[in-house]
């Protein structure tokens, strides 16, 4: 299509047919589609955009220039079902529409959809067909929309409910995400949905922020290679009908683009401080590995080095599309155009606002806010906005929607039933769930208790309740099975009694269930204690008078238990019986105390729907703990931040201490206290004991562009089947600019029977070794890179490696 075409008709119809400058100089000739039909060629062919057998770069050619701006603008701002449809009871089954509402949301909304709704599914079918069928049958183009829902750990439409994020990671098992993605998408593609708000790439190293259980933790390579499952699994296949040139099936959402999870004061949407070299070598690198051939990609509400992420040229435009060649849709987030007004304070009217996120970002606009873009047909009029960005723009949305095969068919499955809560997707699930539980103390193996002893007691807040962590639909829980009624169904065909007393609640200092709690204890051969954090659904987290101590916009000054949950930790362990801590947190929780003195501690990040009972059958036995933190856990907030692969020279060390007895022990970092985590990154135990031999290095020397392997022989030398990460940390000894004092440069989980061992080797790409340099560039420095094998705060063996 001729650039003049392309040119003139962002402009609007009524102009399509005159000439180049001033829309008089006479009628286009050039044009090979009518002006009344659009749709269709003057010869009687086929349009390309409307033959599923063609190249999807030239489907998009071909269909830009027969938009109008005002179409165009259509398709970069996000519409909603609720223009057409009522979703305001969740239980409400009545199948109808507002045509007139329907008719308004398309004509200016209508290239995404929000649909991220709890309704029931016959209806959101009904609602996504109306939709659909309006949009493809009753437009002049006929472009479908794509539809958009939650699904960060689990389809948020009742679908399965997964592990937070944090869980997730913890496992260390890319393929098992990736399976579960991959039901992510069964769940959500059979009811019309073709775009997913996940995964969450940040970062995190700010432990204030309450996102911290969103994430895949504080590595950029874990949650690089977490990031890539999840797109890997979400994405992969085509949808029934689609075009032979469609890649996927549904649209994994990358976000928030970048550098979101590091906020100053661990305060939501705060600023971000940062160079360039940090900002490449840390934040960007999960998106680099994860999101290239992710088909959208959302950006952050923050400023980062004093630009909002929005409007930042060089981040959106500079790197992501020219340096990284990234083609398909890049959205904001809700309401965050507006932000460059009301909080930035960079823009002072929505012009201002919509022209500079579009032709800094080329990103279209989410909801809730003011619809800025809805300025831009006037902008482009007034010769204000330059109709290329929009273009563009435009082209990066419609790349997605023939990438998904939509235009051949964007509508629900008639058997949608068959891909949703499947017993198959539940037994994933419950693997998972297992998975994901680390163990991090356990002092005289009190760990796993038999199933003859005669009574357990189950005390704390945490024990009698279904935490799952932010962005789950209203009433999740209902779907979740509780520890209490985990241990329960586990013991149901012992003699084992469970005692159980909540003892507090999780947001009060009132302590007068201790005393029963603690007496439960006293009644029991060992007690098991469940405290942390909790978060809410998306309805009630957002709801006035709630209260959470994580989730989105929640964030804290203290890192420690709330109210008197320590008080009763400490009850418990002062009866006299073996106590096992059971954190239940979507972030670290700060109490050295509990490290100190429990007989054994647990983590277990917000569980899925099956985490009462898997947490019951590693308490018990029956499942051998392989999870990893990934994550640190600091002493307090104030010996924040505590990621591992800090700078070298960033952590100085001559700790003080306060003893129990109240005795000051004084150093200087710090005076009374250690910037030593309690747990470090990769820390996890096991029923079984490993042990490691034989490291090689394939090769042992490298050219600076050659990539190498990490091969380790694993003993099981235990009596009980296990499951081992095997890390890779490497250090680069000198180089040009301050390097991490360590990296995670590769794993690989593996599962080893009692009295065997395994050989394993770990694939390390050449990339993992560049630095940014002085020059403003990615390299590999010749030199020596020291490779050991173990957690970050261990080494099991070590090597160097040669580069040269």
């Amino acid at each position: 299509m001729k650039v003049l075409a392309s040119c003139m008709l962002a402009l609007v119809l009524p102009m399509l047919a005159y000439g180049e400058h001033d829309g008089r100089a006479g009628v286009r000739d050039d044009l090979h589609f009518p002006l009344h039909a659009r749709g269709t060629n003057t010869d009687g062919s086929v349009p390309v955009y409307k033959n599923p057998h063609a190249n999807i770069e030239d489907r998009v050619n071909d269909l830009l220039p027969r938009m109008t701006i005002e179409e165009k603008v259509a398709q970069i701002i996000q519409g909603d079902m609720n223009g057409w449809m009522d979703f305001t009871d969740p239980l409400d089954d009545t199948k109808t529409f507002n045509q007139s509402g329907l008719e308004q949301m398309m004509s200016q909304k209508a290239g995404s959809i929000w649909g991220g709704y709890l309704t029931p599914w016959d209806k959101f079918v009904f609602g996504v067909t109306v939709g659909q069928r309006y949009l493809m049958e009753n437009t002049t183009l006929g472009i479908p929309a794509l539809i958009q829902s939650e699904g960060l750990h689990g389809f948020t439409n009742n679908g399965t409910t997964w592990p937070s994020p944090i869980g997730l990671a913890a496992s260390f098992n890319p393929d098992l995400l990736r399976q579960a993605a991959a039901t992510i998408a069964d769940e959500a593609e059979g009811l019309g949905v073709s775009q997913i708000f996940a995964p969450v790439l940040d970062l995190s190293r700010e432990l204030r922020w309450g996102r911290v259980e969103e994430n895949f933790g504080e590595d950029p390579f874990l949650t690089g290679e977490m990031g890539a499952a999840y797109v890997t699994g979400l994405q992969s296949g085509r949808r029934r009908n689609a075009s032979s040139s469609a890649i996927a099936r549904m649209a994994a959402t990358c976000k928030h683009f970048a550098a979101f999870g590091s906020p100053q004061g661990g305060l939501n949407i705060a600023q971000v401080t940062g160079g360039e070299r940090e900002l490449r070598s840390a934040y960007l690198r999960p998106f680099n590995r994860a999101c290239v051939e992710s088909l959208a990609i959302m950006t952050a509400y923050s400023s980062y080095d004093g630009i909002p992420a929005i409007a930042n040229k060089h981040l959106l435009t500079d790197i992501l599309r020219n340096e990284w060649g990234y083609q398909y849709w890049v959205t904001t987030d809700a309401g965050s155009v507006d932000l460059l007004i009301t909080t930035h304070g960079t823009c002072d009217t929505r012009e201002c606002a919509a022209k500079t996120a579009i032709e800094n970002g080329l990103s279209g606009e989410m909801g809730g806010g003011s619809f800025t873009y809805l300025t831009l047909p006037d902008q482009v009029k007034a010769g204000t906005v330059d109709v290329k960005f929009i273009d563009e723009t435009v082209k990066a949305m419609l790349r997605t929607k023939f990438a998904l095969g939509l235009f051949e068919n964007p509508y629900p499955y008639e058997d949608y039933l068959s891909t949703l809560r499947t017993p198959e997707t539940r037994e994933l699930l419950h693997n998972m769930e297992q998975e994901t539980i680390v163990l991090l103390e356990n002092r005289q193996n009190t760990l796993p208790l038999s199933k003859s002893i005669g009574s357990v007691a189950l005390i704390g807040p945490q024990v009698d309740r279904v935490s799952f962590g932010d962005y789950v639909f209203f009433n999740a829980s209902n779907n979740g099975i509780s520890p209490l009624a985990g241990f329960t169904q586990l013991l149901s065909n012992t003699s084992v009694k469970i005692n159980y007393a909540e003892g507090c609640q999780l947001w009060s200092n009132d302590v007068s269930g201790i005393p029963a709690a603690v007496a439960a204890a006293k009644e029991s051969d060992a007690a098991i204690v469940m405290v942390g954090t909790w978060s809410l659904d998306q309805t009630l987290l957002w709801t006035p008078g709630t209260n959470a101590t994580t989730g989105e916009h929640v964030d804290l000054s203290d890192l420690g238990l709330v109210g008197a949950q320590l008080q009763l930790v400490q009850a418990i362990k002062d009866a006299g019986k073996p106590t096992i801590v059971v954190l239940v947190s979507g972030k670290p929780v700060a109490e050295p105390w509990i490290q100190e003195h429990a007989d054994a501690v647990v983590q277990q990040f917000y569980p899925g729907e099956l985490g009462g009972l898997a947490l019951a059958e590693v308490i018990f036995g029956d499942v051998n703990p392989s999870g990893k933190l990934p994550v640190s856990f600091p002493r307090s907030v104030g010996t924040t931040p505590v990621f591992y692969n800090y700078l070298k020279g960033s952590r100085p060390i001559d700790p003080g201490r306060i003893l129990d007895d109240g005795t000051l022990v004084f150093g200087h970092q710090y005076v009374l206290d250690t910037p030593v985590p309690i747990w470090s990154f990769g820390h996890g135990l096991s029923y079984t004991t490993f042990n490691y031999t034989d490291l090689a290095l394939s090769p042992s020397t490298i050219g600076t562009n050659e990539d190498f392997s990490v091969s380790v022989t694993v003993h099981n030398t235990g009596d009980r089947d296990g499951k081992e990460v095997v890390q890779v940390y490497i250090t680069d000894v000198v180089s040009s600019v301050v390097t991490p004092n360590q990296q995670l440069v590769g794993f690989q989980k593996v599962d080893v029977p009692a009295g065997t061992s395994k050989r394993v080797t770990v694939p390390v790409n050449s990339t993992q070794l560049e630095v940014w340099t002085l020059d403003n560039k990615w390299a590999v420095e010749p030199g020596q890179f020291a490779v050991k094998v173990g957690t970050s705060d261990q080494t099991f063996l070590n090597t160097t490696l040669v580069v040269q």
